[in-house]
């Protein structure tokens, strides 16, 4: 009896062969605005394509060059992976699927080392940046009340 465990397409993990991925992908503010569930759907996707999450960061939030879907700001989220090379399709079709994401871009990744990946990864960032987006979507009036009580000036002392 063999020990090895098949993998889908009759392979055994053993004879499947991984690269490493290099994924950019553009939310919506409106989905920015629940971060923690668009992280938790991009690792959903790579999961269900059996891919290894090397690191993941946010890169950017900034002003699109022209409205994508009605958006004029995104989010962008770069995250580097290790899958197997028959499921890259898969992951690049639930990516286009996926009504969260705007847009991505897959590609395969040769002219960095495992290391310099590992060191890219921001991951306790994007929890902490989630935590903060939610704890701002709950209490808004604090937030708009904050900058009020800073640009009212300080009572002099007659």
């Amino acid at each position: 009896m063999s020990t090895s465990t098949q993998a889908p397409g009759g392979k055994t993990n053993a004879e499947r062969r991984f690269s490493y991925y290099e994924c950019m992908f553009l939310l919506s503010q409106a989905q920015a605005a629940d971060f923690a569930g668009a992280i938790a759907h991009i690792n959903e996707i790579f999961s269900r394509g059996q891919a290894e999450v090397v690191a993941m960061r946010k890169w950017d939030e900034r002003r699109l060059a022209y409205e994508i879907g009605g958006n004029k700001r995104g989010v962008y989220i770069l995250a580097y992976i290790k899958a197997p090379n028959d499921q890259l399709g898969h992951i690049e079709r639930d990516c286009r699927l996926s009504e969260k994401i705007l847009r991505s871009m897959i590609l395969k990744q040769e002219n960095m080392t495992l290391e310099q990946m590992q060191a890219a990864d921001g991951r306790k960032d994007l929890e902490t940046e989630a935590k903060l987006r939610a704890e701002r979507a709950a209490n808004p009036q604090a937030e708009a009340a904050q900058p009020a009580a800073a640009s009212e000036p300080a009572p002099e002392n007659a």
